[in-house]
């Protein structure tokens, strides 16, 4: 690594630099002189954090969900361990599977701190490796739409499965036909509540004002594909827009998604909501329910994947008509789930 370019990592609107450290051997009265004392706040903002003052010294509290705790503890205990002799502190962590609040203590208030900004940097970093667990959706398999979705499936077996990698194990569950807003990592039920209380406070805020209280009437019409060569087709997807012409759905995806990445719910991928109905897709081929192998540990299967060669589908299907849908509610949709009507389970909804 070049010891001038450190790789940044970004956590809660801050950028940090993550550098490689060299152990050395202090004399004791320079360690005194690093750990200046309860007001020095090198490491980080004062204010970045609440640092209680206790008569022991000084704690600070972190609320991690229980599946996280590993990866502070490490293999034998062993990433714990460094923690509390690197900072000079204490790290208490509830039993695995109990949720609770990580409690940091120690002597001196700049050690709290940089404690608690390295288990930031850990937990970040390991969140970013799970795999989404829900998702803000808008249904769209209503009867009318998942009866035009058949017909598409019909025809296109039907004029194009000679095709490279055309097969009927393509295509999506009509009845699980929905426009996906942006994906969440949500831990436990206290993540979830909050991504619910977000969902009803963007109601609203903006929600309401955009939309005029009314369900929005979308066509979805046409096909697309996500990559650059139709004849390797990996997604394929129906377009969607408003029939009036305006942008209030993308308006409505917009500001859900940067309303959600500013509250850290939500990581931001995108400057606009891509609004699209995915109708094919080869993570099906292997796996209908996208729970196999590697979806389920957030890798990416693309080298596993056998694409199609999309380009008549295109040609033959590029104006095909899969309805009207009249949009009334954003969903807190559950990954790998179905309720009574074969769509996703929904944990909240606006």
């Amino acid at each position: 690594m070049d010891v001038l370019r450190p790789p940044l990592i970004r956590i809660g609107g801050r950028v940090y630099r993550k550098n490689f450290i060299q152990e050395q051997a202090f004399p004791r009265e320079e360690e005194e002189d690093f750990y200046a004392g309860p007001g020095d706040c090198a490491d980080e903002p004062c204010d970045a954090f609440v640092v209680e003052e206790t008569e022991r010294g000084f704690q600070c509290r972190v609320e991690v969900p229980s599946p996280l705790y590993k990866y502070i503890i490490g293999k034998k205990g062993e990433t714990k361990k460094r923690l509390e002799t690197e900072t000079r502190t204490s790290i208490s962590i509830p039993k695995p599977g109990v949720e609770g609040e990580i409690v940091i203590t120690g002597q001196h208030r700049s050690g709290v701190i940089s404690a608690r900004t390295r288990i930031d940097v850990l937990l970040d970093s390991f969140r970013k490796k799970q795999p989404f667990t829900h998702f803000l959706s808008f249904a769209l398999n209503q009867p009318a739409i998942q009866e035009k979705f058949l017909q598409f499936k019909e025809e296109v077996l039907e004029k194009c499965s000679k095709d490279h990698g055309v097969s009927s194990s393509l295509f999506q569950n009509p009845a699980k036909l929905h426009l996906t807003l942006g994906t969440l990592v949500l831990l436990n039920e206290q993540e979830i509540q909050k991504a619910c209380d977000l969902l009803q406070r963007c109601k609203e805020d903006f929600v309401d004002q955009i939309t005029g209280g009314q369900p929005l009437t979308v066509e979805v019409a046409g096909v697309e594909y996500m990559n650059d060569d139709p004849a390797m087709t990996d997604v394929l997807y129906a377009k969607v827009h408003m029939k009036d012409g305006s942008d209030r759905l993308q308006m409505v995806a917009d500001q859900l998604v940067e309303r959600f990445v500013a509250s850290g719910l939500m990581l931001k991928e995108w400057d606009r909501v891509k609004l699209h109905a995915t109708v094919m897709n080869t993570l099906f081929r292997k796996d209908p329910t996208e729970e196999r192998n590697n979806t389920m540990t957030g890798k990416s299967s693309f080298k596993e994947r056998e694409s199609f060669n999309g380009q008549n589908i295109l040609k033959l299907f590029e104006n095909f008509h899969f309805g009207e849908v009249q949009l009334d509610s954003v969903r807190l949709s559950q990954r790998f789930s179905s309720d009574a009507s074969g769509y996703y389970a929904t944990s909240g909804q606006l």
